[in-house]
């Protein structure tokens, strides 16, 4: 059966009434501006936006609508993305929810998968894991790595002995389009934008937006331009051409003043502040509005000595796509394992964002941490893997532009920070392609433009780099276009790389999640202790095992409260335990609640916990022992107590 909309997805969802029942709001058919191909422009919250306010323009790297079968040999649209949900949801309808969990700044459904085995109990009663891409516009191939992770996932279930035991027995949430605003804008214009579509004063002059980019020579790409500094602006220079490069098409970044030319991106002046494209489309960072260590954003720092964070936003979670991950995730604390994924670097990117790992992190925290980096690079072969104030921030041995030693920095409001000190789990916030550099061909221990060039040359073809050509700009007169392509090189790779990193990464993202916690109740015996001609007493032992091999809470997350201790529980029905004449009393614990609080549970460690019950007149009488770990599940089994 196929499903042609989300209208139909809904009806059959609500018929099954798993997502009524969950709180979901229903799924609807988007009206999406991009699909009015006679729009000129349309208004969202009284602002003139969106991207009918740019030219349109289809990529030949792009799939604009979802074809019978799905390929990793090009990059995919929202709704073509939304498309393959659709249809999986119906075709696999026993281990698969699609549900909407917010709405875009524009107004866009952000959907949500779950993947669990429904037979096998509901998601939030088992170990689970969280993955997310798109959530920087132009960094796309994040959203292809977990649609290639779901469709993987789908179907290798009942062929694949170990992904099927990991749906059978976890919860998987996938969220492929954290971003659909950007995400739509950057894949149906020649825009590059960073992140929100939000309007935003980028360089702080009271205007929004007011200065973008422009495709100059309607290509329908943003690429580069250079020029010769001009008599009198000597001072101004920002670049050389790379005295590594024979060929003269590298520049290379200098202090201003100390270049002999300009190198801009496609565009003008459209505030006439001097500057080119400062204030294009938004400018928010949906990665720098999280909760932890949240900093106001740039100039918001009343004394001008504080630390602030460009793009941060308003307030921690003022963007509904940042406060959709927070929000979903603190009403699931049952997720110990995330990914939430860029592009650009690549690296295994994790915690602490503004201090080193020793100093904040816990030893046994840090040690599964360690563990993770190490198994990362082994599959997706990365160049780098650590945290981002210190292994980020000083990959490249000095700064490349000033020549400085480079040092540890941090970022404010991110994700990994919010996951681990916030959140109390494992949280990476990886960055899947390079711009090509792969391979430091000059061993100077540095991964570049120059490496990216080499590589381009020899192994695309020479396709990621247009060469510079005369034109004539409507200002700056005779200047040369050309550079690296910004959206199919610099920021994603050629379509032909696509699927490589795409499944790397998602099979790095499956390794973490077999690793979840899973409490397994191994034994329960029944002892009968005393008994005369109406009354019995038994002992009711219980041990369980953790089978996962991830601690049912990190320290971290018993420090900061996220989590409750494992603990174990006996029911018996109320008529049976009325307070004033009682068939079944429960003597041990002595606690009002009649709960064992056993800590947390290690992997491959065992918990024994020991119950007295007293029965008074029943031959037998009928339970449950329930044991309950918000991260390593919740399990049921019936007992009988016979004399």
């Amino acid at each position: 059966m196929k499903i042609k909309n989300l209208t139909t997805l809904c009806i059959t969802m609500l018929i099954t009434g798993s997502l009524l029942a969950q709180g979901y709001r229903p799924l609807h058919t988007p009206s999406w501006p991009e699909s009015d191909k006679d729009s000129v422009w349309y208004t969202v919250k009284g602002q003139r936006h969106g991207i009918s306010f740019f030219k349109q323009y289809r990529h030949p790297e792009v799939e604009y609508e979802a074809g019978e079968t799905l390929t990793f040999d090009t990059y995919h649209t929202v709704d073509v993305m939304y498309t393959w949900l659709e249809r999986w949801a119906a075709q696999y309808p026993d281990i698969m929810d699609l549900y909407e969990v917010a709405q875009s700044f524009e107004g866009r459904p952000i959907l949500q998968v779950t993947l669990t085995n429904k037979e096998t109990g509901k998601d939030t009663d088992k170990p689970a894991a969280f993955f997310e891409g798109g959530r920087h516009s132009g960094e796309i191939t994040s959203s292809e790595s977990i649609l290639w992770m779901i469709r993987y996932l789908l179907e290798n279930y009942g062929k694949d002995e170990e992904i099927t035991h990991l749906i059978d027995t976890r919860a998987i949430y996938l969220k492929p389009q954290n971003n659909p605003d950007g995400s739509n804008l950057y894949l149906h214009t020649a825009q590059r934008n960073r992140s929100s579509i939000r309007p935003h004063d980028s360089d702080r002059d009271g205007l929004v937006d007011e200065d973008p980019y422009e495709d100059l020579d309607g290509d329908g790409i943003i690429y580069s331009i250079r020029y010769k500094v001009k008599p009198g602006d000597e001072d101004k220079g920002t670049h050389i051409l790379d005295p590594r490069d024979t060929t003269g098409r590298l520049m290379k970044r200098v202090p201003e003043g100390k270049g002999d030319w300009m190198v801009i991106s496609e565009g003008i002046d459209n505030d006439g502040d001097g500057k080119y494209n400062e204030d294009g489309v938004g400018g928010l960072d949906l990665h720098r509005n999280y909760p932890e260590n949240w900093r106001p954003d740039t100039d918001k720092d009343l004394t001008k000595r504080g630390y602030t964070q460009f793009g941060a936003g308003e307030q921690p979670m003022s963007e509904p796509e940042s406060r959709a991950v927070v929000m979903w995730l603190l009403t699931h604390p049952n997720v110990s394992v995330a990914n939430s994924m860029d592009t650009r670097v690549p690296m295994h990117l994790r915690p602490p964002s503004t201090s080193k790992s020793v100093e904040r992190m816990f030893p046994e925290d840090l040690a599964y941490y360690e563990k993770y980096d190490k198994l990362g690079l082994s599959i997706t072969e990365y160049p780098w893997a650590g945290d981002v104030y210190e292994t980020y921030m000083t990959r490249n041995p000095v700064n490349q532009v000033t020549g400085d030693p480079s040092r540890p920095s941090p970022l404010f409001g991110h994700g990994p920070d919010f996951g681990y000190f916030y959140y109390g789990a494992i949280w990476y916030g990886d960055e899947l392609w390079n711009g090509g550099r792969h391979k430091d061909y000059n061993n100077d221990g540095i991964y570049d433009d120059y490496d990216g060039l080499q590589w381009d040359e020899e192994e695309n073809g020479g396709k990621g780099f247009r060469e510079w050509e005369p034109f004539t700009h409507p200002v700056l007169g005779e200047v040369e276009i050309g550079g690296f392509h910004p959206k199919f090189f610099a920021q994603n790779g050629p379509p032909d790389q696509l699927e490589k990193w795409a499944r790397r990464q998602a099979l790095f993202n499956v390794a973490m999640a077999k690793d979840l916690p899973l409490l397994v109740i191994d034994q329960v015996e029944i002892k009968q202790m005393e008994k005369d001609k109406e009354d019995a007493t038994y002992t009711i032992t219980v041990t369980w095992t953790n089978k996962g091999n991830l601690p049912t809470a990190l320290k971290q997350a018993q420090l900061i409260k996220i989590v409750r201790e494992d603990r174990a529980q006996l029911e018996f029905e109320k008529e049976l335990m009325k307070v004033n004449d009682p068939v079944v009393t429960i003597t041990q614990p002595e606690t009002h609640d009649k709960t064992i609080r056993a800590g947390y549970t290690a992997p491959g460690e065992s918990k024994t916990v020991r119950f007295m019950v007293h029965v008074k007149g029943k031959e037998s009488v009928e339970g449950k022992v329930k044991v309950l770990s918000t991260r390593g599940g919740y399990i049921e089994v019936p007992i009988k107590l016979e004399r």
